[in-house]
């Protein structure tokens, strides 16, 4: 019994010390305040629709009409039935946001290390290692919280699937099915398919040693098994991947039905995002060293040196005020990689970095292949551009890949692998074992390859230029002169981290060397490590999430203020949309206040992109009369904001004269140069053959909407006439219910993007109800699978209860 307890009461300690190094870092979350993440309030924009329609009618739209001219609110975070996983998901993060994530990021490695049957005090000290890297603590402050909602739970996957590869079946099973539930409801799934890359590899290096020592049945049968527990993961979340994959289709994630750019060439990469999209972010190879130089590369766009700048001593020289040279400095653009731009270096700590170098060459087993092929692979891919052969290899034979963009994130794996490596180099060091001439032959050698680079990089300070991408817009804006003193900032955080970085690696060494050599004991050893970990990391980390980027909880509940235009547009009641040209199709500030047709989203509406790259940025105007534009956000000659009136918006829908047929996308678009969209419309009859091309409207002929609500729209036409109806709706094909007097009819595309539909004549009742089959039947499945999970998990309760029994 004692030696039950004494597990449980570690256990149940960690929890707590993870607990309160979360709410420590993020330590303003205890005063009632929330994290200022601009993704987070581009999101709130976009969401203010679907949340008080939610809040007001306690339904689920599943639709908004305030972002993109129309779209489904699948990936606004929509509420669907019976999402138990989600419920489970809740509990974990009981937390204050974000230190409910850094939880989960402590969590989630510390059951990965359980699972790898590593020291108590090590799996400590890996959890902090992994959770306080850098990468995970910047895309907190910037918002990308569905990415470090993903990431914290791969270690719990992984966990599973070494457990099961252990021959603990049930709880191996049990564990990869609950975390991989929990994975996909993170709803980022290019997280989990950079993971899944891993995966394959962990499984390959696997295979050999199975096929070595004789246990493929062991091997496939532990495979069968983990392909289970996925599948039963995956269905518990059967409505939300249904749902993505219904508008990633739609959207610009979808294979294009053009074949032509607006210029009449070719297109390249219809299916799925374009090479030059998806290479954008791409790391450049020697900056991949800030893994473990923090700012080899200037760190940030925005770094806040304070006084402590070349570019301070020079503003204040020139007279410049202290105050306004402050201002400057603590947003100096310091960055110069390969990169258009990063919030932080993706550091995952110098410390980590010699104790993984130091398992290659003290762990033996399958684990150190596979982690080192991981770490490879990740580090190759996030190179992108700089690595074309690779990347344009997995572009065009690995299903899905170009289905998503920054390619440098997939170094998630590499800061997923180097800290576990660290760990299982720390336990052979524990390891009485393993020869101390070979510890001490490790840390020599990794210590020598380190302070070498380090050496090498400082000798060779003098070839870098220190130049970045946008350094010209700076010199444009600032001069020569401010320019050469950012280049000087830049080569003195050069030196000053390097030099940093250096510091750490002989402490470290020395602390190695010391429980090497008989010096100090294992505990002590784990705790020092742990302490210069923790400093190093927080250190870094502190230089972009830190007091100052937390604000009281209101100013975030309601991000966008309230401006004159705002209010202006606000005095019409109609419904109609607004264009900002400012904002464009990458913003959600007039989504909160308005309907508009731009937005904020990784995976826009694939026609409405279209209509914008073929038509509205070459000032087709018509296209905006048709989308219901009825106010577009101008400026006068004195740079102040006004909404002017677009008195030929064509309103919520229009009757008109003829259809124009037309046989292909391509012509579908191109006739829209010239259409008069208030009188015509343009048909694809390949896509929607038996429609009647004569329509008619008498001069009285109308049609208004008399009742609106994201998911349901209800209108009045009179037209003495067989006529043919356009409403200012985008079509999506799924999910729109039409219906004239309560009857159930067709409805069908023009003009490439809106809804339309033929109305017989007279004066009837015309309603749209958006009602998505696809959350129903997603639902069922959910349901269904969830229920088999619990009973599995209850099971696997019983059964462990029933065996500590038998052998007691």
């Amino acid at each position: 019994m004692k030696n039950r307890i004494h597990p449980l009461f570690n256990h149940f300690f960690a929890l707590v010390l993870f607990v309160i190094a979360a709410l420590a870092y993020f330590h303003p979350v205890l005063q009632g305040k929330v994290i200022q993440q601009s993704d987070i309030i581009q999101y709130t924009g976009m969401a203010k629709e679907q949340n008080d329609f939610r809040d007001k009618t306690d339904t689920e739209p599943y639709w908004t009409n305030s972002a993109f001219g129309g779209m489904p609110t699948y990936q606004l975070g929509a509420y669907y039935p019976h999402d138990y996983v989600k419920k489970l998901d809740r509990s974990l993060r009981f937390l204050p946001r974000p230190a409910d994530y850094l939880f989960l990021y402590f969590l989630g490695f510390y059951i990965l290390l359980c699972c790898l049957k590593v020291d108590y005090g090590a799996a400590l000290l890996g959890a902090m290692a992994f959770g306080f890297s850098t990468y995970l603590i910047i895309i907190l402050g910037v918002g990308h919280n569905a990415k470090a909602h993903a990431i914290a739970y791969l270690p719990m996957v992984l966990g599973g699937i070494i457990l099961t590869f252990r021959k603990k079946y049930i709880w191996g099973f049990l564990l990869t099915a609950v975390a991989m539930a929990l994975e996909i409801g993170a709803n980022h799934y290019q997280m989990t398919y950079y993971f899944m890359l891993l995966v394959l590899i962990l499984g390959l290096t696997y295979l050999v040693y199975a096929a070595r020592n004789g246990q493929l049945k062991h091997f496939f049968m532990s495979v069968g098994l983990l392909l289970v527990a996925v599948v039963l993961g995956i269905l518990a979340n059967a409505t939300s991947i249904m749902a993505t994959k219904e508008y990633a289709d739609w959207s610009t994630r979808g294979q294009s039905e053009l074949t032509l750019d607006p210029e009449g060439n070719p297109l390249k990469n219809r299916d799925g995002l374009s090479r030059e999209y998806i290479t954008q972010y791409s790391y450049g190879i020697t900056e991949s060293l800030n893994l473990f130089i923090p700012r080899l590369f200037g760190g940030s766009n925005s770094e806040n040196l304070g006084e402590n700048s070349k570019t301070f001593e020079y503003l204040t020289e020139q007279g410049l005020p202290r105050t306004r040279a402050l201002e400057f400095t603590t947003g100096l653009p310091l960055y110069w990689g390969m990169q258009p731009g990063v919030a932080a270096p993706a550091y995952i700590g110098a410390i980590v970095i010699l104790l993984f170098l130091m398992g290659l060459f003290l762990v033996r087993e399958k684990h150190k292949w596979w982690l080192l092929a991981g770490s490879l692979m990740a580090l190759f891919l996030s190179w992108g551009k700089n690595f074309g052969l690779l990347t344009d290899f997995m572009i065009d034979f690995f299903p899905l890949y170009d289905k998503f963009r920054a390619v440098s994130s997939i170094q998630v794996i590499l800061e997923l692998c180097a800290p576990i490596m660290a760990v299982l180099a720390l336990m052979k060091l524990f390891d009485k074992e393993v020869a101390v001439k070979e510890k001490l032959s490790a840390l020599k050698i990794s210590g020598a390859i380190l302070i070498g680079l380090c050496a090498i990089l400082l000798l060779l300070k003098g070839t870098f230029s220190f130049s970045g991408l946008n350094d010209a817009m700076y010199q444009q804006y600032f001069g020569d002169e401010i320019l050469k003193m950012i280049e000087r900032d830049r080569e003195a955080v050069f030196v000053d981290d390097l030099l940093r970085s250096l510091v750490y690696v002989l402490l470290a060494s020395l602390v190695l060397w010391l429980y090497i050599r008989d010096k100090i004991k294992k505990n002590i050893l784990t705790l020092l490590l742990g302490i210069l970990i923790i400093f190093d990391l927080v250190g870094v980390d502190l230089r972009y999430v830190n007091e100052s980027d937390f604000v009281r909880k209101r100013l975030m509940d309601r991000p966008f203020q309230q401006t004159a235009v705002d209010r202006q547009i606000q005095q019409d009641s109609t419904i109609f949309r607004v264009y900002d040209p400012a904002e464009g199709l990458n913003g959600a500030r007039t989504s909160y206040f308005h309907m508009s047709i731009g937005g904020y989203h990784a995976a826009k509406p694939g026609r409405l992109q279209d209509l914008f790259d073929y038509h509205v940025y070459r000032n087709n105007k018509e296209i905006l009369d048709m989308l219901n534009v009825k106010y577009i956000v101008q400026q006068d000659q004195e740079g102040k904001q006004y909404a002017a009136l677009n008195s030929e918006a064509l309103g919520n829908a229009w009757f008109v004269d003829r259809l124009i047929p037309v046989n292909s996308a391509d012509e579908e678009i191109r006739a829209l140069d010239t259409l008069d969209v208030g009188i015509s419309a343009v048909l694809n009859t390949r896509e929607f053959p038996g429609i009647t091309l004569e329509a008619g409207r008498d001069s009285l002929a109308e049609i208004r909407l008399t009742d609106y609500q994201p998911n349901r729209l209800v209108y009045v036409s009179r037209n003495n006439e067989d006529g043919l109806a356009v409403f200012s709706e985008m079509y999506y094909p799924e999910g729109w219910q039409a219906t004239i007097d309560g009857k159930p009819v067709p409805h069908f595309r023009v003009n490439y993007t809106l809804r339309a539909m033929q109305v017989p004549a007279g004066e009837h009742k015309i309603e749209f109800e958006f009602s998505p089959k696809v959350v129903e039947t997603g639902s069922t499945i959910t349901l269904v699978s969830s229920l088999l999970l619990g009973i599995l998990m209850l099971g696997g309760i019983l059964y462990s209860i029933r065996q500590s029994r038998r052998e007691s």
